[in-house]
């Protein structure tokens, strides 16, 4: 076992000794809070676990039981105090941001039911008593003949990313070369396959270690570099003679600066998300961005809640592939809702594959 790996295991095991030392109860509200403020990578020390009384719901409120949290790399801003994609700014002791399931056990509302699915910011909760805001931003469960979960991964706000980053941001033509990085990601591994669907001529995955890789080429990618075994730079002038066509980019960094040498006329570059930078003091500039000018290319950044307009639509179409076998939901799920700590740590040591997720619950006939 090489150094990195140890130390990788070690970091995890202390979340799974966090989670084990919490038992999940029916009878309370179970809470994930911010101890403290992260520095640099999340430790067990940044959670706390609460138990609160099952809230009663409100005039005009529901009731919701949570069956299923999705974690994403924001979250770790959410706890930081930055980053609150218009939530409430978070403070040492508040409940953690995140979306979810839930199931309506209680409603004060005439036009909601007993037993109606819903998903939107839960937050690190079993339990919340809403009046299922817009701001809250709470969708309908679409399409309840597919998992439940899929909620918190490719029919929620992960596949409106992967969906609207791609279609609506990157103007994908047929026969682009593809490059993705962060591909065996939450995101990365729906846009691999939305590639595929547009017609791309190659499709090639930038991801960590031997594992991911040999998953990456399952799912349809065409060559996948290793970023923790090759030279990046290198790899992508070799597997871009041509230059790239489009790149969508999960990761930042020097990543991001590699892409940029290596561009075709008329080049696009969505910018997703940036998570190598996320633990880091100063923010990461490109110092060769002009290349872009080169290649009259084009970089388009995207806020996914800038979409919520096409929710219902995107949910269609993608359920709608999902179903005819294009699209292969990818989730990465741990059990319990003790291991939302561990879930979040996954995504910074590159522990998951796919969309990773927690169910709070164990399954019931809708989850399966």
């Amino acid at each position: 076992m090489t150094a990195a790996i140890h130390d990788r295991v070690r970091y995890l095991e202390g979340f799974t000794a966090l989670a084990e030392a919490h038992a999940f109860r029916e009878d309370v509200n179970c809470q994930w809070r911010v101890a403290k403020r992260p520095v640099g990578h999340i430790t067990p020390d940044d959670f706390m676990w609460t138990e609160e009384p099952i809230p009663e719901p409100g005039a005009g409120e529901v009731l919701l039981k949570t069956h299923v949290l999705g974690v994403a790399p924001v979250m770790r801003f959410y706890m930081q105090g930055t980053g609150a994609a218009g939530e409430r700014v978070l403070e040492p002791g508040d409940v953690i941001h995140g979306r979810g399931v839930g199931e309506v056990i209680a409603s004060n509302r005439d036009d909601i039911s007993i037993g109606e699915f819903w998903q939107g910011q839960m937050g690190w909760q079993s339990y919340k008593a809403t009046s299922l805001t817009p701001q809250e931003k709470f969708f309908p469960m679409p399409h309840r003949d597919l998992p439940l979960e899929l909620g918190a991964g490719v029919l929620g706000m992960t596949g409106l990313s992967a969906h609207a980053g791609w279609f609506a941001c990157g103007d994908p033509k047929k026969g682009d070369q593809v490059l993705i990085s962060g591909a065996a990601g939450g995101v990365g591994s729906i846009v691999v396959q939305l590639a595929r669907i547009a017609g791309a001529k190659r499709v090639v995955g930038i991801a960590g270690g031997p594992k991911k890789c040999a998953f990456l080429k399952e799912l349809g990618c065409d060559d996948v570099i290793d970023y923790r075994d090759e030279d990046v730079p290198q790899a992508i002038a070799r597997l871009f003679p041509d230059g790239i066509d489009l790149y969508f980019d999960n990761v930042g960094g020097e990543t991001l600066t590699a892409a940029l040498d290596h561009l075709a006329m008329r080049a696009r570059i969505v910018l997703c998300g940036s998570i190598s930078e996320y633990t880091l003091d100063n923010p990461f500039g490109p110092t060769n961005y002009t290349n872009l000018r080169k290649v009259d290319g084009r970089i388009n950044g995207f806020f996914v809640y800038n979409h919520l307009d096409r929710f219902e639509a995107v949910m269609d179409e993608m359920a709608g592939w999902i179903r005819e076998g294009r699209l292969k939901p990818i989730q990465d799920v741990e059990e319990g809702m003790a291991f939302m700590p561990r879930a979040l740590a996954n995504l910074y040591f590159s522990a998951n594959v796919g969309v990773q997720c927690c169910r709070v619950r164990q399954r019931t006939k809708a989850d399966l």
